[in-house]
C-alpha cells in the first residue's frame, strides 16, 4: 500500500465528514461502544479516530473519570475531529501510528480502532503494539469491512469509479474492503499474545443520501480523488457518473443499504 492510500488531508476530511460519516460509519460506531463498559476511570486508547465518529460516542458513554487518548496518522482529520468535542477534557488528541505507538506499556484498559485496520502497513505489527499498550485484563475492539460482495453501495461506486478508467482504473477501494477473513483477524490477536478472540459479522444500515451526495462523499471523501487527479481526469465528471450509475440501480432519490462488517475482540 502506498502513501497515497493513506492519505486523508486537503478537503478529504470535509467531505469524509458531511457525507460518508452518517452514510457508512456512524451506526458500527455504536455497535462498537455497546460492547465496551466504559465505566468508572477506564483509559481507552483509539486508533484511527479519523474525524471523531466514534470518539464521540464512546465520549457519551464515558464516565466522568474516564479517557481517550484518540490517535490518527492524518492530522487533518483530527483537526476536524477536534472542532467537535473542544471542551472535553477527557479527551487527548494525539497524531500517531499504530504501529509504533508513544505510549507505555499497560497504560489502557481498552485499545478501539473503527474501520482502521486495513489501512496500517504492517497489521501484525499494530495488533502487538496494541497488545503492549492494554493492561492486563484489557480489551482490544476493532471493526473492518465485509468484502464488496456484501456491501452493495461501495461496490456500486466502486464499479463506477473503475468504468471510467478501463486501462488503468484506481484501486483504493481494494484496501478498505479487503481485509474480510475472520481467520486473519483471530490470527492478529493470537499472533499478538492476547486471549479469547473471537470475530463476529455486524450489519447496519446508514443514513439516507441521494445519489450524487453518495458519489461526492465516496470519490472526494478519500483517496479516490488523489487517484483521479494523478491520471488527469475531471473529478466532478467522474462523480456524475459514478452518480449515474447509483440512480440507475436504486433510484433518483435518498436511500440506504444494508452494510456488512466484521468486529473482532480479544483481551490481553
Amino acid at each position: 500500500m502506498d502513501s497515497v492510500h493513506r492519505k486523508f488531508s486537503g478537503s478529504i476530511p470535509e467531505y469524509y465528514d458531511r457525507y460518508l460519516v452518517p452514510l457508512y460509519f456512524t451506526p458500527f460506531a455504536h455497535d462498537l461502544v455497546s460492547r465496551l463498559q466504559l465505566g468508572g476511570d477506564v483509559k481507552i486508547l483509539e486508533l484511527a479516530c479519523g474525524t471523531g465518529v466514534l470518539t464521540q460516542a464512546l465520549a457519551a458513554k464515558l464516565s466522568s473519570g474516564g479517557s481517550i487518548a484518540a490517535t490518527d496518522l492524518n492530522e487533518a482529520m483530527i483537526d476536524v475531529a477536534r472542532t467537535k468535542m473542544p471542551d472535553d477534557r477527557r479527551i487527548s488528541w494525539h497524531q500517531a501510528d499504530a504501529t509504533n505507538l508513544t505510549f507505555g506499556d499497560a497504560t489502557f484498559d481498552a485499545v478501539v480502532c473503527q474501520f482502521g485496520w486495513m489501512f496500517f502497513p504492517d497489521r501484525a505489527r499494530a495488533a502487538r503494539e496494541a497488545a503492549r499498550v492494554l493492561r492486563p485484563g484489557g480489551r482490544l475492539l476493532f471493526n473492518t469491512w465485509g468484502s464488496l460482495e456484501v456491501n452493495v453501495i461501495p461496490a456500486e461506486v466502486y464499479a463506477g469509479v473503475r468504468a471510467c478508467f478501463p486501462s488503468d482504473p484506481p484501486r483504493f477501494y481494494d484496501i478498505p474492503y479487503g481485509m474480510f477473513d475472520p481467520a486473519e483477524h483471530e490470527r492478529l490477536a493470537v499472533d499478538a499474545g492476547l486471549r479469547d478472540a473471537k470475530v463476529e459479522k455486524v450489519q447496519c444500515r446508514g443514513a439516507e443520501l441521494d445519489p450524487f451526495e453518495i458519489a461526492t462523499g465516496a470519490i472526494r471523501g478519500g483517496p479516490f480523488v488523489l487517484e483521479i487527479e494523478q491520471r488527469g481526469a475531471d473529478v466532478d465528471k467522474i462523480i456524475e457518473s459514478t452518480a449515474g450509475r447509483l440512480r440507475q440501480r436504486f433510484g433518483d432519490v435518498p436511500f440506504a443499504a444494508q452494510l456488512t462488517a466484521l468486529v473482532c475482540s480479544a483481551k490481553k
